[in-house]
């Protein structure tokens, strides 16, 4: 499955729009990860356990976003954004959301090869 942020591939054409395509995670932080990330902020440096749960949060979205995809039939999913967000009354969860547009493509030189 293609995924990209652009609305075209290069060499390739779109020759049918499914639909808009999405997926979501929702990671909750827990007391121990806020305790060391606190510490972090003070010290400086970058909090490696927050960096890691954006990163599988991306995954999780991404990867649902390409599962309604596929059932959907498609080979590709143009004009990708992603969102991140804080939830919860204090901000103690993440959400990263994903979407898309569903499509099928193929080669652009695929239909004269057909010849």
């Amino acid at each position: 499955m293609i995924v990209v942020t652009t609305n075209e591939l290069e060499g390739k054409r779109v020759v049918k729009y499914i639909g808009i395509v999405t997926g979501e995670a929702i990671i909750g932080a827990n007391i121990v990860k806020d305790f060391f990330a606190g510490i972090r902020d003070i010290v400086g440096g970058r909090s490696g356990s927050y960096e890691e749960g954006l990163r599988e949060a991306k995954d999780i979205a991404l990867r649902e976003m390409q599962e309604q995809a596929a059932r959907l039939g498609a080979n590709a999913v143009l004009g990708v954004d992603l969102d991140y967000e804080t939830l919860g009354s204090n901000g103690s969860m993440l959400m990263v959301s994903s979407s898309g547009t569903a499509v099928i493509v193929e080669d652009r030189a695929a239909p004269e090869q057909a010849r």
